[in-house]
């Protein structure tokens, strides 16, 4: 389980949040996108009408449903959504009065071990309850950030938070690694970014980047991931390319699903 993670927002979370959970499922692996965020833009960006969520991610957390009860079929073949519905607006504060409140959401997921190869948390741009109950559940965090100046003030105070969840919540937390978006290489200031993002993340820092891109910024008007609306665009192949490197990292095959 892999929480896509970042308490700024506007930093590409949510674009690779679906993204990157269609283009596993292209390469044949059996993925459920999470969608913890209240906006619920991961939601519709997966080809789901949030407005007519009866059963979601509010239930799985806060109302004992059964996970595998609050699960949507996107249109896209293995790729499944948990969708966040008109009911997550108050999560965060609801989650406030709950016994064992950081842990809501790994008790709710256990029902589901071994149903999914990946399992993509889709969290809110911030450090509340809802994305430390992110990274309670996960065994990895990719965080994403902008190849420009003011993306990197905050981050040592997040990986620092991963790290205190890890010594105090959940042992098995590690950060997979951390992912440029919208980045622009003829930019001095972005190459800049990135080079000292391998300074801090060393490998951790994945080879591929994610271009700013017209044809990322319209798919999910289109309830679509980048690998239905435009497959051939460079954001497209950025996004096959990220879950090839995933892939590769634990040594399994990478072949795409046509």
């Amino acid at each position: 389980m892999i929480a896509i993670a970042n308490q700024k927002g506007g930093v590409g979370k949510t674009t690779t949040a679906i993204n990157l959970a269609a283009a596993l499922a292209c390469f044949g692996q059996e993925t459920l996108l999470i969608d913890l965020d209240p906006q619920g833009n991961a939601t519709s960006g997966a080809g789901i009408d949030k407005s007519a969520v009866e059963s979601g991610t509010y239930q799985a957390l806060l109302e004992s449903v059964p996970a595998e009860k609050t699960i949507k079929a996107s249109p896209l073949e293995l790729l499944d959504v948990m969708p966040s519905g008109p009911d997550m607006i108050s999560a965060e504060l609801d989650l406030a009065d709950e016994f064992s409140r950081e842990n809501k959401l790994a008790e709710a997921l256990k029902p589901l071990d071994g149903l999914y190869r990946f399992i993509i948390v889709d969290c809110p741009p911030s450090l509340g309850l809802l994305t430390i109950n992110a990274l309670a559940a996960a065994t990895r965090v990719i965080i994403t950030l902008q190849g420009e100046y003011y993306a990197l003030e905050g981050l040592a105070g997040f990986v620092e938070t991963v790290n205190r969840v890890k010594s105090v919540v959940n042992p098995q937390i590690d950060i997979e690694g951390c992912v440029l978006t919208m980045f622009d290489s003829r930019i001095s200031l972005a190459q800049q970014v990135k080079t000292e993002l391998g300074a801090y993340f060393g490998e951790k820092l994945f080879k591929t980047t994610i271009p700013r891109s017209v044809r990322l910024a319209e798919a999910p008007s289109h309830g679509k991931s980048i690998l239905q609306y435009d497959p051939r665009s460079k954001g497209g192949q950025a996004y096959l390319s990220l879950a090839g490197e995933l892939l590769a990292r634990r040594g399994w095959e990478v072949v795409k699903i046509d």
